[in-house]
């Protein structure tokens, strides 16, 4: 792993995704659940739990980028477009730096929807790797 490789994974979740999120979390806010309420908000539809679409983010970089034996010691966040169920995106991570020293990595993950290209997420993790980081 060295600065500036990057690593894509597409996904899409469904409604059931969502439903099971919200059971899991206790976090049943209408606005993801119910598509009459949503209807009176200014997405006009239920929207995904924005820590539901940042799942990804762990996802990958526990089983993919680098993988497994991945530790997680930080994570910064930014919600800027609505996720939406039965949507494709893509996510691209980018080793921003590396500390071969301490083994960690700063790796910025950014979602996009794949038919409008705009960002939905954008978020850096710090990692800490002892084989692939350093």
């Amino acid at each position: 792993m060295q600065p500036n490789d990057t690593h894509h994974h597409a996904f899409r979740f469904a409604q059931e995704d969502v439903i099971d999120f919200a059971r899991v979390t206790g976090d049943n806010n209408p606005l993801h659940l119910d598509a009459d309420f949503a209807a009176q908000t200014p997405f006009k539809r239920p929207i995904i739990h924005g820590m539901l679409g940042a799942c990804i983010f762990t996802k990958v970089l526990g089983t993919e980028f680098p993988g497994p034996g991945s530790v997680y010691l930080g994570q910064t966040l930014e919600f800027l477009r609505p996720m939406f169920v039965d949507t494709d995106y893509d996510v691209t991570f980018t080793v921003q730096s590396i500390d071969p020293a301490k083994h960690t990595a700063q790796i910025l993950g950014e979602i996009r929807d794949t038919q409008t290209k705009k960002v939905t997420t954008r978020g850096v993790a710090t990692l800490l790797h002892k084989e692939k980081i350093g």
